[in-house]
């Protein structure tokens, strides 16, 4: 398990290192809990991620206090998709837990995907 800082920045996690601007990123969003930037490796014509400054390792380690950091990603999905143009076609709002689901980074991020049509089921 990666060492945890003062702040509960993770020393090792790449996304932690992001939202603290020590690793480069397209960053088109920054609160003081949320920041999104671009993927690297985009699914979709519009694809950011959207992570929380906090060093948490999934969804499924969110507690009652973090109801106002997950609000806030939410909000800041919603803003980032009108800003792209994609709140008139759709959008979609996608987290990944465990490996079986296709999460690599074990910090808690979300998805925005937008710009294209997309099938159901997912994956």
């Amino acid at each position: 398990m990666a060492e945890m800082s003062e702040a509960g920045v993770a020393s090792e996690c790449i996304f932690c290192k992001i939202a603290a601007r020590e690793v480069p990123a397209d960053i088109v969003h920054a609160s003081d809990r949320v920041v999104a930037f671009r993927d690297v490796n985009p699914k979709a014509p519009t694809h950011i991620l959207l992570i929380s400054k906090e060093h948490v390792p999934s969804v499924a380690d969110v507690t009652e206090d973090h109801a106002e950091m997950l609000a806030e990603l939410i909000r800041s999905a919603h803003h980032l998709a009108r800003a792209e143009g994609t709140d008139r076609t759709g959008w979609r709002l996608v987290t990944n837990v465990g490996p079986d689901a296709g999460q690599s980074v074990y910090h808690l991020h979300f998805h925005l995907l937008g710009g294209r049509g997309m099938a159901w089921p997912p994956g």
